[in-house]
């Protein structure tokens, strides 16, 4: 059962501990005390003003697992916090909710100070679990999958129209390496794994998958040159810089490109296009 009172402090005491330059956001000369206010953690969360607010209240509804995760990312929760956010609100301590999908706060904080750049935290399983509005313009929103079509991994050797990002020339060498990554993920979480149910659906979906599978590909540079298509600024050349967390199977992906180049230059227009 849920323990609104107490839910409702844990809420208000994480809110205020949180200040703005945590999230990448201006204190402003009229922000009276600490802290967070409402409106600024329910944006986010990904959630409404009013909602968040009558958690706090409390007299709001019983929050979701789905939620109380978007909760936690939003104010930056660490693992033990997020699993008393869980126990607060009435749920089991989120177990089948892998490590690999709750985002670290150092890592959240990295993010959050990248709002001009394309970057988003990627799991083990190639889901996305955040991205800036930068990366939604350049990527699509790539959170909005449910199912195996969160991975991206499963998208790209099952859906032709998540291969259109990416110029023409570059899909063969991108589906070697996204073969590679899975299959490093696959080697250390074993064949009891979801990395291994992954495998199993991707090889009798795609046969470009199994014949790659089977060459036992090692992934090559990660920060080699990239070539995007974006349907409105046309080709750009960016490189993904990669920050592995050492505590979760997650990364930080942050593309870039070249000062002084027409890549750079239209990945500057992106923020027009990222609203």
């Amino acid at each position: 059962m849920v323990d609104r009172a107490r839910l409702a402090a844990f809420l208000r005491t994480r809110r205020e501990a949180l200040q703005p330059e945590d999230v990448g956001l201006p204190r402003g000369r009229r922000r009276r005390t600490d802290g967070l206010r409402r409106e600024e953690v329910a944006a986010l969360c990904d959630m409404s003003a009013d909602y968040y607010s009558r958690l706090e209240q409390p007299r709001g509804p019983r929050p979701s697992e789905h939620m109380l995760a978007a909760i936690a990312r939003g104010l930056h929760l660490s693992l033990e916090e997020r699993d008393h956010l869980f126990q607060l609100a009435g749920h089991a301590t989120p177990r089948r909710i892998r490590r690999g999908d709750h985002i670290s706060p150092g890592l959240m904080r990295i993010l959050d100070r990248l709002e001009d750049t394309p970057a988003q935290v990627v799991n083990h399983l190639g889901e996305t679990l955040k991205q800036t509005r930068m990366a939604v313009a350049l990527l699509g929103d790539e959170t909005a999958f449910e199912g195996r079509a969160r991975s991206v991994y499963y998208r790209w050797f099952t859906d032709p129209a998540s291969r259109l990002v990416y110029a023409e020339n570059d899909r063969r060498a991108h589906s070697r390496l996204l073969v590679a990554d899975l299959h490093g993920t696959y080697v250390r979480e074993g064949r009891n794994s979801h990395a291994a149910d992954l495998v199993s659906a991707l090889q009798e979906a795609s046969p470009e998958f199994a014949a790659l599978w089977r060459e036992h590909p090692v992934p090559g540079p990660y920060c080699a040159a990239k070539h995007f298509r974006h349907p409105q600024l046309g080709a750009m050349e960016l490189h993904c810089q990669t920050l592995i967390d050492p505590d979760q199977p997650q990364r930080l992906l942050v593309f870039t490109a070249a000062p002084g180049t027409e890549s750079h230059a239209r990945l500057q227009l992106l923020s027009a296009l990222g609203g």
